[in-house]
Formats: structure tokens, C-alpha cells, sequence
């Protein structure tokens, strides 16, 4: 029997996210009603900047005041799409006390307070949903918490950022230097001003957190992630890339650890076989390629930012939530059981692309390989390329522990033959 009353909701920020997020509750009320099994209400907008005109927005539900609006007591879910830390933590806390779930795009909040926000949740028996924030709207959160609920995930490997996966993939096809496909890239929409959280690795951080901790059952706090920018990245790399049959892309990589008894997280660029899946990805898509037990290797791929996007992933959870609400349930909520312990960068097991500039004089190929004897590394290939008394040497290592490989560079740099280190770049996905 459908129910006449409507749900309330209330939405915190109407800026991109937000104010798509009111058009299609309006515009697709009656489908929404339809799905829930009730009317959907749009009862409060908190924003900043009341004098702006928001299209399609009654101008009398727009607030500055949103504690006051989550402590209303007659909200059923509240929509935060505000992001950052600090009023969203506060606000989503003061929600779950007076009686209304929460649907959250805020991957920084989660990525760092999640397990808290999900013990307030609990205490209050509401829900926690936040598909939207990782990848936009790829259904990922879900189908890992729900769908692979039975099996054993792996690994998780994915391009988690549109921006920095369009820097790269324009660098790639056009042969462009960084700063030229930044510029074009914010030219385009797709870069904010200040670029820095992308292009630094820190929003991927925030998302390989959040699902690491979703497909290993253990608390993964943005902290424990280990973060290495793209800004580095040359067309010198994308040129030996392309010799090893290889692209680059900037990665978010979860795994368990070959004895299962631990879990690493990290985000760093990293080159890929051009078989791989992920290279494939374009401009500003994102992929996750996520690996199970007895499912094997799935990939979710789709546009992972902006407006629309992200307000269906929104959209989403609050039909999911508000399901609930009336079902008088909750939805899963955060599962930790394992407790795994966060492994640092040092343990992960990964292969090394080096490229050195040395002396051209016999000897140099021998010195060098004595290092990587004495660090435990087994090289893989190596090539030689100079003239005029100066050489270039790119060595592939096979796989090693992360701290061996970054001890060898450290080694390798004291040697009176070598210039210096052009480039050092992890190889993925084989």
C-alpha cells in the first residue's frame, strides 16, 4: 500500500551536486514516489549564500541555519553534499541524534571519520549511505558491501579521479607536457583552480580508504594510505612506457597481502600493459577493476565526477535509505570483523621501472647490477642507449618488496657513474 505522508528531506549545499539533486527530486517525483513506496519531500535547503537565486528551488525552504535544520525532529533523511570536515561532521552527528538517516557524497569525512559516523548511526539506528563518494556514478560501494557480501575480495585496483586521468591521458595521445594538459584540462571544466588534491593524489587517498575498508572488512583511515602525486610525470616516461607496451595512469591500488594477514592502501602513478583493462579508460572516466575469490575480476567503469553523475549516485542511496525508513530497518552498515592490520608501503610487493642517467665508459651495467644484487632485486630487462661519454640505462626489476627497491635507488645514487635518477615509476597490472 502506498503511503500518503511524504518522507522529508533535507539537503545540505545546492551547489553542483546539490542543486541536481533537488531538480531531479522534483523533476522525477512521481517515479520516485512510485520506487519508495511513498512521496519524497524536499523540506529544507542549507546554504551559504541565501540571495542567490536557485532555479526550481522555493525561495521559503532555503535556510543559513542547518543545525537548526537537521534538529527539526520531523526530517527523515539528510542529503550532505556540503564536503570537508568541519560543520559536515557536526551535522551529520546531530541528524542521527534527532531521528534522521544520512546520505553523504563527503569522501574526505569518511575516508577519516568513518567508523565514528558509522557507531553514531548505529547508536541511533539510522543509516549511513555514501555511494557517491567514490567514482562518482558507479554503482562501486554497493555492489562491494552487498553484492560480493559472500566472497573474498583481493584486490582493488582502480582510476579513481577524472582530472588527474585526463592529464595523463591527454600527455599520452598528444604527447603534451604536464602543464600543458593541466591547462587544457581546466580549460575544459574538468581541473579546479587550485588542483592540488587531485594532482597530489589526496582525493584518490580519501577514496582508496573508504574501499579498502569496504572490501576487507578492516578500519582504513586516510592516514594509512600511502600518497604519491602525478606531477612528476614526464613525456620521457610516456615515451618508455609506450616501449614497454605500457600506458601511465594515476592508481588507487587495495590488496590483501599474499598471507592474507594484512592490507595495504596506496595511490601513486604507476605504468600498466596496454592489455590491461584500465588502460583503455579516456579522458575523464574512471574505472575500478576489483578482483574476488570466486566472482574473479570484475570492472565498473563510468563517468566519475560532476553534477549528474554524482547526484544519481546521491539519488540512489536516498531511495535505498528512505526504502528503509519505511520498512522501519537499516540498511548494512561499516564492517570491520577482521581487523586486519594496515601494512606500510615498505611490504607491498611491486616491480620497478628506473631510468638512469651514467657514465659512458665499460663497467657502469656491472656496478649497477651489483647493487640490485646486494638489495635482493632481480632485474627483469635492461637497456642502454648513449654517446659522448654520457649513457642513459632503463632497468625493469621483477617483483620485490617496495623498501628493497627504494633502498637500491638510494644505492644507486651514491655511485660516482650514475649522473642521476631521471625517473623511478612503479609497473601495475600484470
Amino acid at each position: 500500500m502506498m503511503r500518503t505522508r511524504p518522507l522529508k528531506v533535507a539537503l545540505l549545499g545546492c551547489g553542483v551536486v546539490g542543486s541536481e539533486v533537488a531538480r531531479i527530486m522534483t523533476t522525477h517525483a512521481d517515479d520516485l514516489t512510485a520506487r519508495i513506496g511513498a512521496p519524497v519531500e524536499l523540506a529544507g535547503v542549507a546554504v551559504r549564500r541565501p540571495s542567490k537565486v536557485r532555479e526550481g528551488i522555493d525561495p521559503s525552504l532555503v535556510t543559513t541555519d542547518a543545525t537548526a535544520l537537521v534538529k527539526r525532529g520531523d526530517i527523515d533523511v539528510v542529503v550532505e553534499v556540503i564536503g570537508g570536515i568541519e560543520p559536515a561532521r557536526t551535522l551529520i552527528t546531530t541528524a542521527f541524534e534527532h531521528g534522521a538517516s544520512v546520505v553523504s557524497a563527503n569522501k574526505a569525512l569518511i575516508a577519516q571519520d568513518g567508523a565514528a559516523l558509522h557507531a553514531a548511526a548505529v547508536e541511533n539506528g539510522r543509516d549511513l549511505y555514501y555511494e557517491a563518494a567514490v567514482a562518482g556514478a558507479i554503482p562501486l560501494i554497493r555492489p562491494l558491501r552487498e553484492s560480493l557480501a559472500g566472497d573474498k575480495v583481493n584486490r582493488v585496483l582502480g582510476i579513481v579521479n577524472g582530472t588527474t586521468n585526463f592529464i595523463l591521458d591527454a600527455m599520452d595521445t598528444t604527447g603534451a607536457g604536464y602543464q600543458e594538459a593541466l591547462d587544457e584540462a581546466t580549460a575544459l571544466g574538468y581541473a579546479e583552480a587550485d588542483p592540488t588534491a587531485d594532482v597530489e593524489g589526496f582525493d584518490a587517498a580519501a577514496k582508496a580508504a573508504i574501499l579498502a575498508g569496504i572490501a576487507f572488512h578492516t578500519r582504513v583511515r586516510l592516514d594509512d594510505v600511502y600518497r604519491e602525486g602525478m606531477t612528476e610525470v614526464t613525456a620521457a616516461d610516456f615515451a618508455s612506457a609506450k616501449r614497454m607496451g605500457c600506458t601511465i595512469k594515476l592508481l588507487a591500488i587495495c590488496e590483501r597481502a599474499a598471507d592474507g594477514g594484512s592490507v595495504t592502501a596506496r595511490v601513486h602513478p604507476a605504468m600498466i600493459p596496454l592489455s590491461h583493462p584500465l588502460a583503455s579508460v579516456r579522458e575523464a572516466y574512471n574505472a575500478v577493476f576489483v578482483e574476488a575469490e570466486a566472482a574473479g575480476q570484475l570492472m565498473f567503469y563510468g563517468p566519475g565526477a560532476g553534477g549528474s553523475p554524482t547526484a544519481s549516485a546521491v539519488l540512489g542511496d536516498l531511495v535505498a535509505v528512505c526504502r528503509n525508513k519505511l520498512a522501519e530497518s537499516t540498511g548494512p552498515g561499516d564492517s570491520a570483523y577482521t581487523q586486519l592490520p594496515v601494512g606500510s608501503m615498505g611490504e607491498v610487493v611491486t616491480r620497478y621501472h628506473i631510468s638512469l642517467d651514467v657514465a659512458d665508459k665499460p663497467g657502469v651495467l656491472a656496478q649497477v647490477a651489483t647493487v640490485f644484487a646486494e638489495h635482493g632485486v632481480s632485474i627483469d630487462t635492461v637497456r642502454q642507449t648513449g654517446k659522448d661519454g654520457e649513457a642513459s640505462l632503463v632497468v625493469v626489476t621483477h617483483r620485490a618488496p617496495d623498501a628493497a627497491l627504494t633502498g637500491t635507488v638510494d644505492a644507486l645514487r651514491s655511485l660516482d657513474t650514475v649522473r642521476g635518477v631521471a625517473s623511478i615509476m612503479r609497473v601495475e597490472g600484470e
